[in-house]
């Protein structure tokens, strides 16, 4: 179960002293409008926070609670700024970009690979992403804590930044011309955007990619899990890097 903060007064005060990093706020459909859910509604539109209005049912696995009807999900983890990533000293590394992964499994398990291809950071987006949660927490065995996630609220904006402090945007996709293992990854910083398992990278990143690459497949079948797909890209980088030295 994720962690959470529950009641009026305890969620109202988190978005305030923004020291935790909320995921999601569920509100009772059977809960009166008044100023402080007013506030905290504003103040989640303010911080980009989604927050939805559910059935009463949704709320029996808190009874324990004193929940109010509210009840904030909040991460494990404390999440890196972009621009105080960027600033730091960066040589021949490697970032991952999910764009839209829906399924928390798959966040885990793309972090505890980035950790073990020695990645410098994961950027997930505030929304339409599976957010870093108990679930994600755990699939990644503990990785999780080794490396530096980094929550934004524009992909497209991020990329672009990167771009700007000579980082190198790759992205995937099924119909590209270019395989992954024909791109020289020495010598540069790479970042590596992976789509939603269903839809894939969305249009704006592709166009802004500087790279754009597919996994060759022998049989005509669906296509491989975003985290292994991950793993084959990411780890021909170290195979390039180790043959090199």
């Amino acid at each position: 179960m994720d962690e959470i903060i529950y009641g009026k007064n305890s969620v109202m005060e988190a978005l305030i002293s923004g020291q935790r990093e909320i995921n999601k706020i569920i509100i009772s459909k059977n809960l009166h409008s008044d100023t402080k859910l007013n506030k905290i509604k504003e103040l989640a539109q303010q911080n980009g926070i989604v927050f939805q209005f559910v059935a009463k049912e949704k709320f029996i696995p808190y009874a324990e609670y004193n929940h109010q009807g509210i009840i904030a999900f909040v991460s494990p983890i404390k999440y890196t700024d972009l621009d105080e990533f960027l600033e730091q000293p960066h040589q021949n590394e490697s970032i991952i970009i999910l764009d839209g992964i829906e399924d928390a499994h798959n966040v885990g398990a793309i972090i505890r690979t980035a950790v073990c291809a020695g990645v410098s950071g994961i950027i997930i987006p505030s929304r339409r992403n599976a957010q870093i949660n108990s679930i994600a927490e755990k699939t990644s065995a503990g990785a999780i804590n080794h490396i530096p996630i980094i929550k934004v609220n524009s992909l497209t904006n991020a990329v672009e930044k990167l771009k700007k402090s000579d980082w190198w945007i790759i992205a995937t996709d099924a119909s590209a011309k270019d395989n992954y293992y024909d791109v020289n990854y020495n010598n540069m910083n790479f970042a590596v955007i992976m789509g939603a398992e269903h839809a894939g990278v969305s249009k704006s990143l592709l166009k802004a990619s500087d790279f754009v690459v597919k996994i060759p497949m022998l049989k005509d079948f669906n296509s491989l899990n975003v985290s292994n797909a991950l793993a084959v890209i990411i780890f021909e980088a170290v195979r390039q890097k180790l043959t090199r030295k």
